[in-house]
Order: structure tokens, then C-alpha cells, then sequence
């Protein structure tokens, strides 16, 4: 899976992003403080190495051909304080639920990609936040600032970025205990989905491929299959790369190939707000060879689809790049097609990805952000709508949830009523699915394969 390296790799930096506009970046207040942190960084340990990176990209080439299934997500921002067993324990037990149902119901792998070690940092729609008389910086993550409407917690602090990288270390080492344990064995998984079943006031609708999913590890079993193949899974990590001054130093040098990879996390995307193609995340981005994505919103044209895969995938190396569609449930079905079209005429191979989260957030009465679990389910039945007709892959979905039962999304088997957000809403960010409202999506979105 490792290639040659390119001229191109080895003479180009990775800070020439330094000479291009850079949004989304906080207002660091003590530019000599930053340096030491950058520094401190560049001589720190990675999280990844290049081999993981590669074997991704070899995974998500599959997506991109339609020969496996992509499941990417976690949280909306991670925080420091949620670096805990139980909570990740959470959420990996949460996907890698979703993850049996879809790869059973797919019959294809499932790709598995958690939003997690990293997604400590988040764009915002506005640089300050007013209360009364008192406008401070908004809260961009714990990466860059405290979430308590305080002035000494909302100052940009560059030693936020050292504590970043330590999460993103305890919760990865996290990850890997837990998928290569026995806890990702197959038969327990089933029987959380059992649990859940049984539990759910929708689960009669679940019960039949639940059945033939045991149906189906009663057979493996049989045939002696289950002790090889059950008992670890492959499961990689990913965030937003949006803060450079933290991604810039993590990047390191394969010395078998001279290639270089940002070694925060085994693939970055790109957001919305910053995929602008003379930007600096878009050049930085250029000159990593790790499997990266683009956030594509409702105003995306097939032009700047068509120029961002020059500029991120020149050479057409499958796996390299996938785009997340994030539309909305009213736009999907006019927006997407012509994208698609214009990118398969191209020959290009990338993998696409429903994002259903973010084009469907409205403010509640109470004034809570919140999300309806129909508009979600929608614009993946959308998504798979306009794959079906151009007859192309739809390659997978990205969520935003947590393995607890939080109460941010209204909806759901368990219905989540508006009344009954402030409950336990506990995100400091956007509003994610509970795990109900999660594993509901999963069945959900198995059906619609099976359909498609």
C-alpha cells in the first residue's frame, strides 16, 4: 500500500499555508507563547503513523467503488473533561453497533471512522458573542478557549493545544484497547443490538433483520469462522483540521517513502466555511498524503467540485478523497446530482458520504439548537435517492452523536419533544443523536441499501 515518493512531496513545505488567507483561526493573543507550543508539538510523539493512514485510504479506495460502506462518526466537539473510559467506551460500543447492522444489511465492509481524538476545535457563524453589555470571543472548542461566558476562559490560550494533543493521545490509546480487546467481538455487539430491540417502542419494525443477523453468526460459528475474524476490528480516527497552528507541527515525514502525513489523526477534512480554494486549509491540505474529505453545503457548484479534486487528488489516487454532502433534507435532491454527474464524468475517484446533521439545525422556542430526527432521515433517503438514479455509490454517512441518552435531537423511537430538550442537553455545540436515535438511523439507513 505504500508508494514511491513524488518530486512534488519531497520539495514542497507544508507551511506554505502561511501565505494564503486563513479563516477560522482564533486571535491568539501572545504570538511568542504560540511559538513555544509549536515547537513543544513538533518534538512530541504521533498519534498516527503513515502505515495506519495508508491502509485507510486503501479502505476508503473501496468505498469510492462501490465495494465497501463508510461509517463516520462522534461527537460535535470533543472536551477535556469528557476524556473517560465510560464516555468513550460510549460511543465506540455505539458504532460499532450501527456498524454490525449496516455490514450485514450492506453485505459489503464497513469502513469505521470515529469523529474522535481530535474534534476538539469547531468553526463558528460569528468571531464574538454578546451577553447584555459584555461581547467576548465565542467558544471555539477546547482547543482554543474555555465554554463559561468568562473573560479569562474565553482568551485564546495557545497551551490549550498542548492539552489538545494529550486528549487526542489518552483517548486513541482509549480506542485501541477497546477494539482490539474482545470488546468489538461480533456476538457481544449482537447483543447489545438485541437489547436494543427488545427496548425500542419501534424495535418490531427491527426484529426480523436483527433475527437474521444471528441467524447469520449462528452460522459462522458453526463453521468456525467467528474465531478468527470477530474478535478485533479496524477502527480509525478523524477530525476537522481546522486549527493549522496545531496540525502544522504534527506533520512528520514517512521515511520509507519521503511522503508527509499529518499525524493528528488518520484523516482531516475540510469544512465548510474553509474549503475556499486559494485558502490556506485547501493548500495545507494539498501537501499532506493522508485520505482527506471536503464539507460540500447547498451552494457548492460542480465547478469548485471539479477544482477542488485538482488541487486535492491530482493524480486520481483512489481513497484519497471523499466529499460529505451536507445539503439539508429540502436541497439534497436538486443540489447533489449535477455534482455527482460532473465528478464521475471526470473519471474521479471519490468516495461520497451523507452528512444529514448539518443542514437540518433550527433553533428551538426555548432557544436551544436542535435537530428533527425525520429531517436527518430524509436527507439520507435523499442521498441514496439521487445515487440510485445516476446510478452511482452511495459510499456512506457521517454523524454527529454520543453513546449517551442525551436529549439534542427531537424525535426518534423514543420521541424527544421539544418541551423536553433542556433535559439533559449537554453538547457545548451543535446538537447530536443519542444512541437510540443513533442505532434507530442505523436500521434505518440498512433498509435503505437493501432498497436501493
Amino acid at each position: 500500500m505504500t508508494q514511491e515518493p513524488r518530486r512534488s512531496d519531497l520539495v514542497e513545505h507544508v507551511d506554505s499555508w502561511r501565505a494564503r488567507p486563513a479563516a477560522q483561526q482564533p486571535e491568539w493573543p501572545d504570538p511568542a507563547a504560540l511559538a513555544e507550543v509549536r515547537e513543544r508539538l513538533r518534538e512530541s510523539v504521533p498519534l498516527v503513523v503513515a502505515a495506519e493512514c495508508e491502509q485507510l485510504k486503501y479502505r476508503l479506495g473501496a468505498v469510492a467503488r462501490g465495494e465497501a460502506f463508510l461509517l463516520q462518526g462522534g461527537d460535535c466537539a470533543e472536551t477535556f473533561a469528557d476524556v473517560r473510559e465510560d464516555s468513550v467506551r460510549r460511543k465506540v460500543q455505539t458504532l460499532l453497533q450501527m456498524a454490525l447492522v449496516l455490514q450485514y444489511a450492506a453485505s459489503v465492509p464497513v469502513v469505521k471512522i470515529g469523529r474522535m481524538a481530535g474534534q476538539y476545535a469547531k468553526p463558528r457563524s460569528k468571531p464574538t458573542e454578546t451577553r447584555g453589555r459584555l461581547t467576548l470571543p465565542a467558544y471555539r472548542g477546547d482547543a482554543v478557549n474555555g465554554f463559561p461566558f468568562e473573560a479569562a476562559e474565553r482568551t485564546p490560550d495557545p497551551d490549550r493545544l498542548l492539552r489538545m494533543h494529550r486528549a487526542a493521545s489518552g483517548t486513541i490509546n482509549l480506542v485501541r484497547a477497546f477494539t482490539t480487546g474482545g470488546y468489538a467481538d461480533l456476538r457481544q455487539a449482537h447483543a447489545w443490538n438485541q437489547d436494543f430491540v427488545a427496548r425500542s417502542p419501534v424495535g418490531e419494525r427491527y426484529a426480523a433483520l436483527a433475527t437474521q443477523i444471528d441467524q447469520a453468526l449462528n452460522f459462522m460459528r458453526a463453521c468456525g469462522a467467528d474465531e478468527r475474524i470477530q474478535h478485533a476490528v479496524e477502527f480509525y480516527v478523524s477530525h476537522e483540521g481546522l486549527l493549522l497552528e496545531y496540525e502544522e507541527p504534527l506533520v512528520r515525514e514517512d521515511p520509507a517513502t519521503g511522503r508527509r502525513y499529518a499525524t493528528s489523526g488518520h484523516m482531516l477534512w475540510i469544512g465548510e466555511r474553509t474549503r475556499d480554494l486559494d485558502g490556506a486549509h485547501v493548500e495545507f491540505f494539498s501537501k499532506i498524503a493522508n485520505p482527506v474529505a471536503v464539507k460540500l453545503g447547498p451552494t457548492t457548484d460542480s465547478d469548485t467540485v471539479l477544482r477542488l479534486i485538482d488541487r486535492l487528488d491530482p493524480e486520481r489516487e483512489p481513497g484519497r478523497l471523499t466529499f460529505v454532502v451536507r445539503m439539508g433534507a429540502g436541497q439534497v435532491r436538486d443540489r447533489l446530482p449535477e455534482l455527482v454527474e460532473k465528478t464521475a464524468a471526470e473519471g474521479a475517484p471519490v468516495a461520497w458520504v451523507s452528512d444529514p446533521m448539518h443542514g437540518n439545525t433550527f433553533e428551538a422556542p426555548s432557544g436551544l439548537k436542535t435537530r428533527r430526527f425525520d429531517d436527518i432521515v430524509d436527507e439520507v433517503k435523499g442521498f441514496f435517492e439521487v445515487h440510485r438514479e445516476l446510478g452511482t455509490h452511495p459510499g456512506g454517512v457521517h454523524l454527529e452523536f454520543t453513546g449517551g441518552d442525551v436529549t439534542e435531537c427531537v424525535g426518534g423511537g423514543e420521541e424527544v419533544s421539544l418541551d423536553g430538550l433542556s433535559e439533559r442537553y449537554e453538547s457545548t455545540c451543535d446538537p447530536r443523536l443519542n444512541r437510540t436515535q443513533s442505532l434507530d438511523l442505523a436500521f434505518l439507513v440498512a433498509e435503505m441499501y437493501r432498497e436501493r
